[in-house]
């Protein structure tokens, strides 16, 4: 299986890129945004302490995502080729979890890192707010995720690097050229998932 950590700041253009990955490598695609979202739509008390917290720019505590995520793996299909992990981990104490998940299940994950100058990132998402209407994508709450992502997420990237399943794409690109970045890290990896699973896709098209 190849299993995929996007990750990158708030608005680093990580769903975006899942989303493409996902098409041309025939993967799942778990965000754990439309997680978390899907989770207060339930009208659930979980959900009710996650529609709090990220109302105000907080983190959701780990336990709580460790078994939202557990939960997930648990029910992809038998066939599945991968999963994109679109917003997690997002702390180092995720990114454990994370991994002893996966090796329970016989699996890993690589690491592609998007940077993006802090600039572009809140323009990006000043321009989501207006059309999404989300309530976190207004200027004092992105300099506070923003903030959060260097204090307490950003840290991630470097256990991936020390545990030599990282690489860094830089972001700032178009959507097209950011995309081949990834495609080509994937590719000359040489992993036989990626090229299984690319392989798969094909015939499939």
């Amino acid at each position: 299986m190849l299993n995929v950590i996007l990750f990158g700041a708030p608005g680093s253009g990580k769903g975006t890129q899942s989303e493409l990955l996902a098409r041309h490598y025939g993967l799942q695609h778990l965000s754990t945004g439309d997680l978390l979202r899907a989770e207060i739509r339930t009208g659930s008390e979980l959900g009710k302490e996650i529609d709090e917290l990220i109302s105000k720019g907080n983190l959701v505590p780990d336990h709580q995502m460790v078994h939202l995520i557990a939960h997930y793996i648990d029910d992809l299909p038998k066939d599945c080729k991968g999963v994109i992990f679109d917003g997690y981990p997002r702390t180092v104490e995720q990114a454990d979890a994370l991994t002893l998940l996966l090796r329970r299940r016989g699996m890993d994950a690589v690491m592609l890192e998007l940077m993006v100058d802090e600039d572009e990132i809140i323009k990006r998402l000043l321009e989501r707010g207006k059309s999404s209407g989300r309530a976190d994508d207004n200027f004092d709450t992105i300099k506070k995720r923003l903030r959060i992502y260097q204090e307490v997420t950003k840290p991630v990237s470097a256990y991936y690097l020390r545990h030599h399943n990282y690489f860094l794409i830089n972001g700032n690109y178009s959507m097209e050229q950011t995309f081949e970045q990834i495609d080509t890290i994937l590719r000359l990896r040489g992993a036989k998932a990626i090229t299984e699973s690319a392989g798969h896709t094909s015939e499939n098209k």
